[in-house]
């Protein structure tokens, strides 16, 4: 996966995850206290967000930050058929990978 793709299955899910409840990019942009334009700029893949973005905008669409980096096909760790200790595992071990590769971003 290159920065292109990253930035893509960003971009795809926070429009996905925002259309699934209805909202506009300034409603996204209102709940989660950020302008439309950044909102906009996310969705077209023209800015990468800063990591308080990202929390802002998990915050307001309910989920974990995890689930803007899966493939939309395996988004909702709810339609995934893992339970107990073994979805702890996977979401740890996401959430690690996703927290590394944003770090990695916020460095340059």
């Amino acid at each position: 996966m290159d920065s292109l793709d990253l930035r893509t299955r960003l971009s795809v899910n926070i429009k996905r995850l925002r259309k699934e409840k209805k909202w506009s990019q300034f409603e996204l942009a209102e709940k989660a206290d950020v302008s439309e334009q950044t909102i906009n700029s996310i969705e077209s893949k023209r800015l990468w967000p800063s990591d308080k973005t990202l929390v802002k905008i998990t915050g307001a669409l309910e989920i974990d930050v995890v689930q803007l980096f899966f493939p939309d096909s395996e988004n909702a760790l709810s339609k995934m058929e893992i339970h107990g200790d073994l979805s702890n595992i996977v979401v740890s071990s996401v959430r690690n990978l996703v927290e590394g590769t944003l770090k990695q971003y916020t460095k340059t």
